[in-house]
């Protein structure tokens, strides 16, 4: 049976979409639909039921799914194993990652470790902390790096580094000249909010709680679905935002954006690793995992 076959299929299955599965293949259409056919007619069995545009796995399909990502696996690890035989690091490892760990933090430690390990290729999606639990659940990504803790039995959570979110505002705005205010007067002023599932609005929340203050009393004027649209919005005078220091350094340094304390509130955050319970990783992703493990503990600004 080709391989081909089964990563298209699984492809398809996980994003539910013929459309979306051949450009994440960066193969045609037409492809990826004959792929399917091919495998159907191998298999004696339909495994996707195609309704207009949408596309929704057949009862075989999902049976089918598990043993065909688990091969996939498989020859993922056997080409991995091989690579440790001869003495060097091989294959492609897929992570996942939050916003802030995914755009600040990773991509650094990815670049020095495919300068180590050439025959790498690295797969790193961000998405929203709620999103990469998913799939780390549903083992399309072997690891993922997330903003939040996650109260769910079937994963490993490890406190990997701590970050902090900071209130930043407009240099022209009032409170850029006091640089301190009471948590109590965000309750009046125009706030830009992330989207439900956001690792820094899930915490945002729990410490606000925490503090005595209601989250839900905020001005929101606007909920956005990434750190950089927010950041934006701050520069464009929208409103104030807390969102992490990684995000907004840069800012910072060249005072575009200003930070603003709040009195006797510090909203630090762990960030962290996320596995399945129960799952054998590949040694290409244990090796990566044990380099970010060192690696971040040099990282300026941040505590283990």
């Amino acid at each position: 049976m080709d391989i081909r076959r089964l990563k298209v299929f699984c492809k398809v299955f996980e994003l539910k979409s013929f459309t979306k599965a051949a450009e994440a293949l960066s193969i045609s259409q037409p492809t990826v639909s004959e792929h399917i056919r091919a495998l159907e007619k191998a298999l004696g069995e339909r495994l996707i039921d195609r309704l207009g545009r949408a596309v929704i796995p057949t009862p075989a399909g999902k049976v089918f799914y598990r043993y065909a990502l688990s091969i996939i696996q498989m020859l993922e690890e056997a080409t991995q194993a091989l690579g440790q035989f001869k003495g060097r690091l091989a294959g492609r490892l897929i992570l996942g990652a939050s916003t802030i760990p995914g755009t600040y933090i990773l991509p650094r430690f990815i670049g020095t470790f495919k300068t180590e390990h050439p025959a790498i290729r690295f797969t790193l999606r961000i998405s929203d902390t709620a999103e990469i639990v998913q799939e780390v659940l549903e083992t399309s990504l072997e690891a993922g790096l997330v903003g939040s803790k996650w109260n769910d039995r079937r994963l490993l959570l490890e406190e990997v580094f701590a970050d902090e979110l900071v209130l930043a505002v407009h240099p022209e705005h009032r409170w850029a000249r006091k640089r301190k205010i009471a948590l109590e007067e965000l309750v009046d002023e125009p706030f830009i909010l992330r989207e439900k599932g956001s690792g820094t609005r899930m915490v945002m929340n729990r410490i606000m709680e925490d503090q005595g203050l209601d989250p839900s009393r905020l001005s929101i004027v606007a909920e956005m679905g990434s750190t950089e649209a927010v950041r934006q919005g701050i520069r464009f005078r929208i409103g104030v935002s807390i969102l992490s220091n990684q995000a907004v350094a840069e800012d910072l340094r060249q005072g575009t954006l200003v930070l603003v304390e709040i009195n006797n509130v510090r909203f630090f955050r762990p960030l962290y690793l996320i596995q399945r319970k129960n799952r054998q990783i590949t040694p290409l992703c244990q090796a990566f995992l044990a380099y970010l493990r060192v690696g971040v503990k040099q990282i300026e600004g941040f505590s283990v």
